[in-house]
This record gives C-alpha cells, structure tokens and sequence, in this order.
C-alpha cells in the first residue's frame, strides 16, 4: 500500500498517534487467548444436531439411543427450553430448537452435552429424527404467493420511498437487472464458547460476542431466568465484520450448562460456523434512470428484493440503508423506491459490514456506467455532474448535514496517475489473470479503468437508541478504562488508549476486559464504538481532568480552563504553573463515569420519509483490473482510494481497516458467493468458498483522506472500516465492463459474464 497524501510529524501518543494494539505481541506470539482455548475443571462438550433439509415437518424426535451413549450427560430439545421458546438479535421470531417446522438447512433441533467432543457429535447423529420433507421457496419473487413459511408471514418489511413527482421524465432513460450474491463473514475463528453454572442456579457463558448485553438478555429469557443471573463475559474476537457468535450457538451451550451443573464447551466446526451464523443479504435490484442531455439525473426508479432466509434478523435495517441509498451520493430529484424483505428456505442473512448499501451500490453505479455509454461521456465526469453535496437532499428527504466532499474524492481518485501496463509477456506468469494455473493468455489480457462512489450510515438508523457508557479510572499515574465496547478488531481499545492519553496526559493506559457487570455499550457495528462509545470516553476522561486540575487552579486562583495538559505536563497561560502530570496525580485515585448519546433520529414513514441517520460516510474508488476475455478471469491491479475520513485519529490502523475493507469488497466482486442448491447449501466450507488470498488482494493506494470533521461527532471523526466494502465491488465491476464491453450486472463476476463479446 501506498498512499499520495502528504506526511506530516505524527505525535508518540494521544489523537494522531499510530498507536500500537495493546494485544498485538500476544496475537502475533499465538499466545492471546480466545474462547476456543478456554477449559474448566469437569468440562463437557457440546454438539448440535442440524436439519439435513431447508424446509421440512417433522414427525418425531428420537433422544433415546443418544442419551443410552457412554459418556453421555444430556440431550436437550424444544421441550427443555424453561424460558421463552424464540430469539432473534432484532426480532424474536427464530425457535431455540426446532420444533414442528424445520425452516432452512442447518437449522438447530437437538444438543447434547459429553465428556468427549466426539462422543458429542456421535451422540447427535444417534438423535432419530423423521421429517416430512416439504417443497422449500428459494425464490424471493415466490415468496409473496408461496404459502407463509412462519407465523408472521413472509414479508419482513415493504418500504415504499417516494420522492418527488412520479411524472417526470428524462430525455435519456437506461435500464438494468442486478443480481448480489451472498456473501459470508468467514471470521479467521469459528464460533467458540464456554458456559460455566453459578451456585445462584445462574450462568456464566465466555464468548466472543460482539453486543454482550444484548446476548445476555436475551439468553435469559430463553433460560427463563433474570437478566443478573446471566453473565457474558467476553472473550478474544477471532475476526468480526458481522454479527458474532449468534445467539443460536450461546443459548443451546448455557441450557446444557444448566441442565448438567457442568462447565460445557463448543466449538463449532467450519461447516457449523456457514450454517449457523448471518450472510449477507442476496439481492434483486431493478433499476430505470432518467437523465436530461447533458447527463443530470431527472429520476431514479428502482424496485429491490432482499432475501432474508427462513428469520428476520437485520433484515429490516438492510433494507432501509437499501431503499434509503438506492440513488447514491447523487442529488435525484425524484426518486421512487419500492423495497421487500422476503423470508424464504434459504441460508439466513444478517448485519455484514455496509448492508444494504452495498448492494444498492453496485447496482446504480451499472446504471452511471450504462448512462454515460449511452451519452459518451466520461464515467467519472458523468458522475462529477451528479455528486451529492453538503446540503443537498437525499430521497428520504433528510438534509446533508454532515460534511460530503464527494467531488473532492472522485476527482482525487481520477487524477491519480494509473498503474504501468503488463507487458505483453509477464516475467511473472502469476500477474496474470487466473495466476499460474489459470491458463491465462497474455496476448487476451484486457484493461479496464472504473469508478464508483459509496455511501453509508453510521450508527444505527430509525430512531434506534444509541447510547454508551465509560468510566475512567486513575491510580497512582495509571489510567484504566471500563467500558462495554467489544474490540473487534476495529481498534476500539487503542482509541479508548489514545482518548486518556490525550486528555489526562497519561502514558499507561489499559482498557479492562469486557462483560455484562459493565453497563451496556451497545453492539460493534457501523461505527457506534468510535463515536458512541469514545465519546463516552472522552467525557469521563474530561470530568477527571477537572478533577486533577481544579486544586491547583484554586490554589493560583484561576479557573481550570486557563490550564493544559500536554506531553505530560500542566501548565498555566501565563507560565506561572508547571508540574507533571505524574507529580499532580501521586497519592491521588481519580474515577468519572460518563454517556454519550448522539441526537434521536426516527423511523422512516409510509412513503420513505424522515430524518433516519445521524450520520454518513462517503468514499470513491477507482479499480484496475486485468482481464482474460477467452476465460472470462479478472485480476485486480489497484485500487485508488479517498475516503471522508472526518479526523485521522490512528493513521496506521485507519490505513489497515481501509485496506482490510477494500480487500473484503474485491472478495465480494470475484470469488465469495455461498451457493446453495433447493436451499442446501453446497460445500460449506473454506476450500469451496473462495476467499481472496494474498495473490488476489490488489494494491490498494489511498490517494486522499478528506480530514473535513463532522461537529457534531466526537473528535469530528467517523468510521472508515463499511463504505470502502460498500464501494469496492461497484468498482471492480465498473472496470470488468470498461475492460470486456459486457454489461456484467451479477456479483460475483461470473467467468461467462467477463468473456468479450465476438
């Protein structure tokens, strides 16, 4: 990686300061601790038992031969769930263990607890289960006739946004299909936990869970149990760009805690981890622009169709980013959005970082690249024509209010000088499309230059609370935070370090391990521990730096906002006053606890209306990609990337999520699409889902980081890990079009899809 914009002195410590992750030794040595290295005295081990079949009645349930097994200590089904028999993160509307009706395959049906990991998994094949097989709805589109496949039907949720006059037209009109796949999480670690019982008839579980209180209430209920007498405790997070450790594999290991008065541990096999956890959102987009002569845009008419398999999950929230952001960071005057969330028979889809929005993306941006070819006008400059602007409105009706230098990143990304072009005979046969072994031919190599510009929302949307809470703690110079915000991997934990030390002028500053004795922080998504959760932060470390500063104000009479605190000393405006920060804290303990909690938004109304974000995020990406136009492979040269950014708070790991997120949006692009068969999913699995490897991560420049700060968000930053995923495969796909001349409107490119035209 690479990056044009200019240095500049970095300070060692505080905002700015590429702090190191304080656990980067212990993960590098292989010697940090995750929930799959845990043990207890007297451990068991769980299994589950998973339907064979996406959608089935069944009959009868079995448990005898299992629980005859050596070693066997419990088997648990529906009929052993005390509390409440659903859950669901956002809807409870999922059974603990299915019971009459099996919705998708690998459903949960039965759990049993042994004192061996594989007498656990031999005792759950040992379960008998007879089912009446039944026809499954895999089509999204069949969903509104098929018969319901839940008691709450099959529509999750229909937004219908209108925006303007429906009678306007353009003098230039393109139209389009666009199909996204579903693309998986595929966290490094698969899910893990450990349930310990407590002698208050209580549960302890460890895991890596990514909103812990959430969790813990609502594996409560189903343990039918108080929320006090429900710890989470949260362990290392083995990779998060999603929801993790999905309530579907903490309740059955707490119930068999319960059950056994044992600890009871799981770690869920690879094959486990694809069936059992969220994907993104497949999804059917069909799209109509209208444009003056010149290239304006006039009107946007689009109609999209998540499908959410067999539960509801987030599929509410995706589909409001996606009707919300179907237009993208262009100002439409009329806009008529028609969205659906479907339940079907097919693998559930979840939060996956930017839902929604990056399915929306990839569709309107085939729409530009189709409008400017009709027009011949330059895709980037047909974009410059349209961009969004502080100000504007986006079709929900709600104003831009915060900063949006979206022309500012795509001129970035277009003057960016474009990479050197192969030779016609590669010194190094892997540079070409397909690598070694594809096959490739230099002489088929195409180019390809496209664009696309991605927004998303940061925090929760629709009135959603978001809210945290922080305390911060200093003894004898040495500062501790405690708060409920998960460290996914976004860097949490170095910012809450990096925040103190600003603040305090501290130099040792440790982040206390997380759990549900904490108050709640909220879960790891969308940027809310940046914001919310640093935020809350930063107040609590300002209230103890009024609490260090007011004596020695006092004492040379004068208010504390005529002192500072910087590279570890107090000095007054006047220079009569300067101590360490060290000298000023000795004997002392100093503690704050803090909320932050942005402003309220609410939900959108009947026609698609309303104030649902508190903020957004903006990013342009231009891809070059290589191309074989008789095999159809595509190779990802570069990426340049500018991005709105807010403040830079940890160069390092701003530069590392964005690289990491580019990566994720190029797997989204080319190779990562769980298939699946009548709603079967075929090779669950690490060697038939196509993860980008280090050959195919491209190099990823980033051209710009627009530091133009939001004020009404702490330290005027805003998150940086969704929108480059969001945008990333819009734009691979644009320069597969510019490279082959196929419209290539289904993600991931298929082969067929990239082959040149005779």
């Amino acid at each position: 990686m690479s990056t044009a914009s200019p240095e500049r002195e970095l300070p060692v410590r505080g905002l700015g300061a590429s702090l190191p992750s304080e656990d980067a030794p212990a993960k590098t040595e292989g010697t940090f601790p995750y929930a799959a290295d845990l043990w207890a005295e007297g451990l068991l081990w769980a299994a589950i038992l998973r339907s064979p079949h996406p959608h089935a009645r069944i009959l009868s349930v079995d448990t005898s031969l299992a629980e005859a097994m050596d070693g066997v200590h419990a088997v648990v089904t529906h009929e052993d769930v005390p509390g409440d028999p659903v859950h669901g993160r956002r809807v409870h509307d999922r059974p603990v263990f299915a019971h009459d009706v099996v919705r998708h395959h690998g459903e949960p049906i039965a759990a049993v607890a042994a004192d061996h990991p594989d007498t656990a998994r031999l005792a759950a094949a040992a379960i008998t289960v007879e089912y009446e097989v039944l026809a499954p709805v895999t089509d999204p589109e069949l969903a509104f006739s098929a018969e319901p496949l839940h008691p709450d039907g099959n529509l999750i949720r229909h937004i219908p946004l209108s925006f303007g006059d429906p009678d306007a037209t353009g003098e230039v009109v393109v139209e389009g299909i666009y199909r996204i796949g579903r693309q998986d999480p595929a966290p490094i670690g698969a899910e893990a936990g450990l349930a310990v019982p407590r002698p208050d008839g209580g549960v302890e579980i460890y895991t890596a869970s990514t909103d812990p209180h959430t969790d813990r209430d609502t594996a409560a209920a189903c343990f039918g149990l108080e929320p006090e007498r429900v710890k989470v405790v949260v362990t290392g997070v083995p990779g998060a760009t999603g929801d993790r450790e999905d309530t579907g594999f903490q309740i059955p290991l707490g119930l068999l805690a319960l059950r056994t008065g044992c600890p009871v541990k799981l770690t869920a096999t690879r094959e486990e981890s694809f069936l059992g956890h969220a994907h993104r959102h497949p999804t059917l987009l069909r799209y109509r622009h209208h444009a003056d002569a010149e290239g304006r845009l006039v009107k946007v008419e689009a109609q999209i169709l998540l499908d959410a398999g067999a539960y509801a999950d987030a599929s509410s929230d995706a589909l409001a980013a996606a009707v919300s952001f179907a237009c993208g960071p262009y100002v439409v005057p009329h806009a008529f959005v028609e969205g659906w969330a479907v339940r079907t028979n097919n693998p559930p889809s979840g939060h996956l970082r930017g839902e929604g929005a990056m399915q929306v993306c990839a569709a309107y941006e085939g729409q530009m690249d189709k409008l400017a070819a009709k027009l011949g006008v330059d895709p980037a400059e047909l974009r410059l024509r349209n961009v969004l602007a502080t100000g504007d409105l986006l079709p929900t009706g709600q104003t831009v209010s915060c900063p949006a230098p979206v022309a500012e990143l795509l001129r970035a990304v277009r003057d960016f000088p474009l990479p050197a072009l192969p030779k016609d005979t590669p010194v190094d046969e892997w540079l070409l499309p397909g690598g070694p072994e594809g096959a490739g031919e230099p002489g088929a190599v195409r180019r390809g230059v496209g664009y696309a510009l991605g927004m998303v929302h940061l925090l929760g949307a629709e009135g959603a609370d978001e809210v945290s809470t922080a305390t911060v703690k200093v003894h004898d110079g040495v500062a501790t935070v405690i708060c409920a915000a998960v460290e996914t991997g976004q860097g949490f934990t170095t910012l809450a370090r990096q925040i103190v030390q600003e603040v305090l002028g501290v130099d040792e500053v440790h982040v206390a391990p997380v759990d549900t004795d904490q108050p709640p922080a909220g879960s790891a998504a969308r940027g809310r521990h940046t914001w919310v959760s640093g935020g809350a932060v930063e107040r609590a470390a300002k209230m103890v730096r009024t609490q260090l500063l007011q004596p020695l104000a006092h004492k040379f009479g004068m208010s504390t906002e005529l002192l500072s605190i910087a590279d570890g000393k107090i000095t007054s405006y006047d220079g009569v006053l300067s101590t360490t920060v060290v000298e000023a804290l000795e004997g002392k303990e100093l503690w704050a606890t803090a909320q932050c909690r942005p402003h309220p938004t609410e939900p959108l109304d009947g026609s698609g209306q309303g104030d649902a974000f508190v903020g957004l995020a903006f990013c342009a990406i231009r891809a070059v990609v290589d191309v074989d136009v008789e095999l159809g492979s595509v190779r990802v040269v570069e990426t340049a990337v500018a991005q709105d950014v807010g403040r830079v708070l940890n160069p390092a790991q701003l530069r590392a999520r964005i690289e990491a997120s580019v990566t994720q949006g190029v797997g989204a692009a080319l190779t990562e699409n769980l298939r699946s068969n009548g709603g079967v999913v075929r090779r669950p699995d690490l060697t038939a889902y196509a993860l980008p490897t280090a050959l195919d991560a491209p190099v990823v420049r980033i051209v710009k980081l627009v530091e133009e700060r939001d004020v009404v968000a702490p330290f005027g930053a805003k998150a940086v890990s969704a929108v480059p995923a969001v945008t990333a495969p819009a734009a691979v796909a644009a320069a597969a079009r510019a490279a082959t001349g196929r419209p290539v409107n289904r993600l991931p490119i298929r082969p067929q899809s990239a082959v040149a035209p005779a």
